[in-house]
C-alpha cells in the first residue's frame, strides 16, 4: 500500500481566497482607470495600451466599465489579471502585480500629458450661414407645383371617378407620372420607376433637381392640358 504525503486542502482555500482578494481590489482600483479613459476617449467602448519597463498594461472597457486588464510582460506569458471568465493563477497574478503601481503611474503620466493640450484652441468660430433663403426660394416653387398638381389631381377625379389613379406622360422624352388620391396629389414622379419624386409626401427634392426640372414642370402641364383637350374632342363627336 502506497503511503501518501498529508495533504491540508485548507492551504488551497487560502490561496484561492487571497487571490480572489487581490482581483477583488485590483477590480475596483482599475476600474475607476476605465472610467476616466471612457470619458477621456468618449463612446461606450474602448481600450489602451500603457507601456512599463516590465511589459505592457492593456485596459478595456465598455459601458465605462472595466472589461478586463491584460498584462503582457516583456519575459513570460500574458495573463489578465481582470476578465469576464476564470481568474488567473496565483503565481501569474502575483508576478503582474508587481509590476502594477508602474501601470497606474504610467496611465498617470499618459492624463498629464494631455494636460493644456486644448488650452490654445480657439471657440470663436465663424458665423453659421442661414438656408432661410434658400429653402423660402424652395418652398415657394414647390407650393406653386402643388397648387397645380392639386389642381390637376381634382380634375382627374371628377372625370375618372374613383378615389385614387394616375396620370402618366412623356416630355421631351422623360416619363412624368402624377399619382392622385382624393383631389390631392399625392406624387409627381419624374423619370419612371426609381427617377425623381419632384412632389411626395417624404422629404423634399434638393434645390439642384428643383432648378433642373421646375422648368420642365411647364411641359407636363401642357401635356396635361392636351389630354383633355383631346378628351373633349372625343365627347363632341357623340350625338345622341
Amino acid at each position: 500500500m502506497t503511503d501518501w504525503p498529508p495533504i491540508d486542502p485548507a492551504d488551497a482555500t487560502a490561496v484561492a481566497e487571497r487571490r480572489d482578494e487581490l482581483v477583488a481590489a485590483v477590480r475596483d482600483h482599475a476600474g475607476q482607470i476605465a472610467y476616466q479613459l471612457a470619458r477621456l476617449q468618449g463612446g461606450d467602448y474602448g481600450q489602451a495600451t500603457v507601456e512599463t519597463d516590465g511589459g505592457e498594461w492593456t485596459v478595456k472597457y465598455e459601458g465605462g466599465d472595466l472589461e478586463y486588464l491584460r498584462y503582457d510582460p516583456v519575459r513570460g506569458s500574458e495573463v489578465y489579471v481582470i476578465s469576464t471568465k476564470q481568474p488567473p493563477e496565483p503565481d501569474a497574478l502575483a508576478d503582474a502585480l508587481l509590476d502594477y503601481q508602474a501601470f497606474v503611474e504610467g496611465f498617470g503620466d499618459y492624463v498629464d500629458s494631455l494636460d493644456g493640450v486644448l488650452d490654445d484652441v480657439s471657440t470663436d468660430f465663424p458665423e453659421v450661414a442661414t438656408t432661410d433663403g434658400v429653402v423660402g426660394e424652395r418652398d415657394r416653387v414647390l407650393g406653386r407645383i402643388r397648387e397645380v398638381c392639386d389642381r390637376i389631381a381634382g380634375e382627374l377625379q371628377r372625370y375618372e371617378g374613383g378615389d385614387y389613379g394616375t396620370y402618366a406622360t412623356r416630355v421631351d422624352g422623360t416619363r412624368w407620372e402624377l399619382k392622385w388620391e382624393g383631389a390631392r396629389a399625392s406624387y409627381l414622379r419624374v423619370g419612371g420607376t426609381g427617377g425623381l419624386y419632384l412632389l411626395s409626401q417624404y422629404e423634399p427634392p434638393s434645390a439642384a433637381d428643383i432648378r433642373e426640372y421646375a422648368p420642365r414642370f411647364r411641359g407636363f402641364v401642357e401635356a396635361y392640358n392636351d389630354h383633355v383637350a383631346e378628351l373633349e374632342s372625343d365627347l363632341a363627336t357623340v350625338e345622341l
